[in-house]
């Protein structure tokens, strides 16, 4: 059992990883789009004197705050913190519908299942 747990923990590291260096290459390429497009629509602004076509930056920063902060901020450890409360004060937010999963309703399912296959 320790061993399995283990195993789990470490296969939930590496995808975790996966997911920060997947984050972090995503920026890479975001933050050169993000910044030709902020030189552009600025570029625009100011040749036809109209701060309206800077508009599209607005919804673009956001998201480039949201990608750095994923791959290099603190978000991570805000999401665990949040985690950690929800566990902690609202675990009934956890509870499955209708119960925690049993035997009984597994063997419910594989017979009427076995039934449909059979019938076919």
């Amino acid at each position: 059992l320790e061993r399995q747990l283990l195993m789990q923990n470490q296969m939930r590291e590496r995808q975790t990883a996966m997911q920060i260096a997947w984050t972090r290459e995503f920026l890479k390429y975001f933050g050169t789009f993000f910044g030709l497009a902020a030189i552009g629509l600025t570029t625009g602004a100011i040749k036809k004197k109209n701060p309206a076509v800077l508009l599209p930056i607005v919804p673009l920063s956001f998201i480039f705050a949201y990608q750095y902060d994923m791959g290099y901020g603190t978000m991570l450890q805000r999401i665990k913190g949040e985690a950690e409360n929800i566990l902690e004060t609202q675990s009934t937010l956890l509870e499955l519908p209708k119960g925690p999963l049993t035997f009984e309703d597994l063997e419910k399912v594989r017979r009427a299942q076995s039934k449909i296959y059979v019938e076919k």
